[in-house]
């Protein structure tokens, strides 16, 4: 498929969450060290993100560290920070003026004070946009995420809140979930939202994921029979009929 073709707006997800995996072995691949494929892979970031708007995506959530990624080499770990706030310093006015809606999600309270105060810019400046939302999950896991709402729910005196304090309550859960580099797991992604998430997995190393690329994921999803419990003949009997005479 050709990057240049346009999904059908009405089949395209509202919401792509991303796993962006395989910077290192890219790298790996070519002499080079790992940090070589963080870099190119923030261009595969910037595709994504034309490309989610050229097809008609809302939202689209990228996992660019876990709360995991600590275990990492200390180098890799170090370059991966300078790499996110030197993206905040660079990127942010680019998405302001593409009507682009910045988040950071996840515990960042831990991160340097000037990389929190970027963050708490960025999103001041671009919280009234509405042609678009990205959401960063940095130092983000799913279980992290459960035990916060979990904490805050019981805080409020009312535990039948809990999805309320979730941290992505105020968005629709993804319609897609995306990894590439060849593994087949979430790795503690957004483990309440991904319920009835789409799941598609590419063997494609993240650097090397183009427009092209999503949109045979696109074109995957426009397949999928989503069903959320029900039969097909339900969704069938669900669906509007259009009159003719």
């Amino acid at each position: 498929m050709s990057a240049e073709t346009v999904i059908d707006s009405s089949a395209a997800p509202r919401h792509v969450a991303v796993v962006m995996d395989g910077n290192g072995r890219w790298a790996k691949r070519r002499f080079l060290p790992r940090v070589a494929g963080h870099k190119q892979g923030l261009e595969a970031v910037r595709a994504l993100i034309r490309g989610c708007m050229k097809h008609g995506v809302e939202c689209l959530t990228i996992f660019a560290f876990s709360s995991e990624n600590w275990q990492r080499p200390p180098d890799e770990v170090s370059f991966l920070m300078d790499l996110f706030l030197r993206a905040l310093r660079e990127e942010v006015q680019k998405l302001h003026g593409n009507g682009i809606r910045f988040s950071a999600v996840g515990d960042v309270s831990v991160l340097t004070e000037e990389t929190q105060k970027l963050i708490r810019d960025a999103e001041s400046l671009t919280r009234a946009n509405h042609q678009f939302r990205l959401n960063v999950a940095v130092n983000y896991g799913g279980r992290w995420d459960l035990e916060q709402a979990v904490n805050r729910a019981q805080l409020s005196g009312d535990v039948r809140t809990f999805a309320n304090h979730l941290a992505f309550a105020d968005q629709p859960d993804p319609d897609l979930f995306i990894r590439t580099g060849g593994e087949r797991r979430i790795s503690n992604f957004m483990l309440w939202q991904l319920a009835y998430t789409e799941l598609y997995f590419t063997d494609t190393l993240w650097p090397d994921f183009s427009e092209a690329e999503l949109a045979e994921a696109l074109k995957w999803f426009a397949t999928r029979e989503r069903r959320f419990g029900k039969t097909s003949d339900q969704l069938r009997h669900d669906s509007p009929v259009t009159a003719t005479t």
